[in-house]
């Protein structure tokens, strides 16, 4: 799987995790009639999608994700194409996660309530990683994806020859306009 799709799929996961958690919430606090607790959830999803907005502001990769591509390894051939498998492999924590706090939230209400201002940040903070990822990508005139490993080890990546976006200048070659 292209590391691009995979950091795409954590967004959108995320994101889903995040609305999936929401209901839940709300759906606990209307059994319990708890009116505070969808006013408080409200709010700290609020200042969540803010910490995440200002965190994901940044057009360029990460300090991880810039080490994680430097560290890839060279191949000439591209890796087995197993996204299902790779998602689960490595967004496993956030499913984990995610279906812990819906099962206990239907006694707490408030544990999906918290997880999902997290999982609103998460999905924002990571939301233009992707793009930063392909521009070097198409930079470099390669693409990278995500070696199969243990779930409890750190991904790693696999670096293949691709096909190198060359972008026009202003002025031509020889400097005249």
């Amino acid at each position: 799987m292209r590391f691009v799709d995979l950091l795409k799929s954590t967004v959108m996961l995320s994101a889903g995790a995040a609305t999936m958690l929401a209901i839940v919430t709300v759906v606990a606090a209307t059994a319990d009639s708890d009116n505070k607790l969808v006013l408080i959830g409200a709010g700290w999803w609020l200042a969540a999608a803010i910490i995440g907005a200002l965190l994901g502001r940044r057009g360029q990769v990460t300090a991880q994700i810039g080490r994680l591509l430097a560290d890839a390894k060279v191949a000439t051939m591209m890796p087995e194409h197993r996204p299902g498998a790779v998602i689960v492999n490595r967004l496993w924590p956030l499913l984990l996660s995610t279906v812990a706090a819906g099962v206990v939230g239907f006694w707490f209400g408030q544990v999906p309530m918290v997880a999902c201002g997290f999982a609103v940040i998460w999905s924002l903070a990571w939301r233009r990683q992707d793009a930063a990822v392909l521009a070097i990508e198409e930079r470099d005139g390669v693409t990278f994806y995500v070696e199969r490993t243990s779930p409890i080890r750190p991904i790693s990546l696999v670096r293949t020859p691709g096909f190198r976006r060359e972008v026009p200048t202003l002025t031509s070659v020889n400097g005249t306009g």
